[in-house]
């Protein structure tokens, strides 16, 4: 079963009120979706996002953003660069790999000999 994490490509603290609290520490997170499974490691191009106040711990919804938040979120949203979606197989997958094709030529070479 593949496991997902959100791993975090981008953060920056910025001094934008917040919605809750009034304080001036939020902290905005990017993340990018990743897949991991024995046999291979898959990058995804899904990027999500996170607006936290560092004072009260709370998440600000882009509900209750203010025109200066989506303001820096749209330049800071413009900085982000994520990872490449990509495929990296594990060296479970190879050892796999070379074992059934071991099997299919050894059992093609016996056929041939007129073994089997």
């Amino acid at each position: 079963m593949a496991k997902e994490k959100q791993i975090a490509i981008k953060e920056a603290e910025i001094t934008n009120n917040c919605p809750e609290c009034f304080n001036q520490q939020l902290k905005l997170t990017f993340y990018q979706k990743h897949t991991f499974n024995p046999f291979f490691h898959r990058t995804t191009d899904v990027v999500t996002h996170e607006i936290k106040c560092k004072k009260c711990y709370s998440l600000i919804y882009p509900v209750n953003w203010t025109e200066d938040i989506e303001r820096v979120f749209d330049y800071y949203n413009k900085l982000v660069q994520p990872d490449r979606p990509q495929v990296r197989f594990t060296t479970l997958f190879f050892i796999v790999l070379i074992l059934v094709l071991a099997l299919v030529a050894g059992g093609f070479y016996l056929s041939m000999e007129g073994i089997i």
